[in-house]
């Protein structure tokens, strides 16, 4: 069921940091926990997403959908926003009682030199640089890492190997950090995870194992590499595509054309349907195809 406007507007989450609901000066339902504000913002095709803003200084009623920005995942309704909030709240209060420590750094890290860091527990660093950033975990600590996930020299870099680090080290961690953490180890590192956990992972739990059987089943079948609606032909899609989705100097293209209310990519690519794509080497729309077309499409 929703949450009505007036829920909103009346509920204060008592803690630290406390969580404000209400709605802006243009209607969205907003949230404010510490500093941090969120908004429930309209998207595409009626559907809504989680955006952030930070430090707002007037009050919630006045807030306006300028003051957000980000796209933190699609939210189904009101209670959807109200529930990530309130884990928001909860993952900034298990935070805080882990006493992390912000500490100035200029260590060599293989992203370049540290701009910062913050100490999770003795031996256990997470780096800050310009471009990227990472943990790194003293020779003691690595060797406690699981061997099919162990890094030479400990450093762990920050968009999935961190995984690594959370799952070795759990209780460093807030909920809402490991739930990040056993959806990214699935998804980027299902065959340690696997053999680590003793269980299978099905169709739809692993984002690398998916690909793999993707690949698998379409191995010689025409997978689109690149795309371009079609200046030549209305309605249609422009593709080139090779065998696998294979990439490289060798790799044989051809294009097709594919109805515009088609062509919708799923997560590992679009795959050509000869029966219904029509293969075309008239004019391209592709400037590194313009002149090598002959003729218009055939089927």
């Amino acid at each position: 069921m929703n949450t009505t406007a007036s829920q909103l507007d009346s509920d204060i989450t008592p803690g630290f940091p406390g969580v404000s609901f209400g709605h802006s000066a243009d209607g969205l339902p907003v949230a404010l926990v510490g500093d941090t504000a969120f908004a429930m913002v309209p998207g595409r095709d009626g559907k809504h997403f989680l955006a952030s803003g930070w430090r707002i200084t007037r009050p919630i009623e006045k807030w306006r959908r300028d003051d957000f920005f980000g796209h933190s995942g699609g939210l189904a309704d009101e209670a959807e926003f109200r529930a990530r909030v309130v884990e928001n709240a909860e993952h900034q209060r298990e935070k805080r009682a882990l006493g992390r420590r912000d500490v100035h750094s200029s260590a060599y890290t293989p992203w370049g030199p540290s701009q910062g860091a913050t100490i999770y527990a003795e031996g256990v660093t997470a780096h800050s640089t310009a471009g990227h950033g990472g943990f790194h975990l003293a020779a003691e600590r690595n060797r406690k890492v699981h061997r099919m996930l162990r890094a030479p020299g400990g450093w762990y870099e920050e968009d999935e190997c961190w995984a690594i680090v959370a799952l070795t080290y759990p209780h460093l961690f807030t909920t809402f950090e490991r739930g990040c953490a056993d959806r990214t180890i699935k998804d980027s590192f299902p065959d340690a995870f696997e053999a680590i956990s003793g269980t299978i992972l099905l169709p739809g739990e692993s984002r690398a194992k998916d690909q793999r059987a993707f690949e698998l089943d379409h191995a010689e079948d025409w997978i689109v590499i690149s795309a371009i609606t079609s200046e030549q032909e209305e309605g249609f899609v422009e593709c080139v595509a090779t065998r696998g989705g294979r990439r490289g100097t060798d790799a044989e293209e051809q294009r097709f054309l594919v109805p515009a209310d088609e062509y919708e990519v799923g997560r590992f690519g679009f795959v050509i349907d000869p029966k219904r794509h029509a293969v075309y080497d008239g004019p391209s729309s592709f400037v590194g195809w313009r002149g090598r077309g002959r003729h218009g499409p055939r089927s």
